[in-house]
């Protein structure tokens, strides 16, 4: 997996979540595309990522409406263009935290 440059237009959420800290998302995705960690928005966290097979995804908090502590453990939603490829990068950021 890595970070992606094309286009993640089209993706949506599939009711594919992980749980982990911003610290361990930076330590294995690097640094987020947003990172406005105010709670002002839906988002403060998200990344822009594409899978071992090239199909991209993207990892964000969702509507937690306030600042995260960086160590805390949170739900992240995966968001794709379907749910194969949502679950496919879950498997693939949680590989990825195991092995870190």
């Amino acid at each position: 997996m890595q970070k992606t440059f094309r286009s993640i237009g089209g993706t949506s959420f599939h009711n594919t979540t992980i749980k982990c800290s911003v610290s361990t998302l930076i330590k294995v995705l690097g640094e987020p595309e947003c990172a406005i960690n105010d709670g002002e928005d839906k988002v403060n966290f998200e990344w822009e990522m594409e899978t071992d097979d090239g199909d991209v995804f993207t990892v964000y908090d969702w509507k937690e409406y306030r600042s995260l502590n960086e160590n805390e453990m949170i739900e992240w939603h995966i968001g794709g263009m379907s749910r194969s490829i949502t679950e496919n990068a879950a498997r693939e950021i949680t590989d990825a935290i195991a092995k870190s």
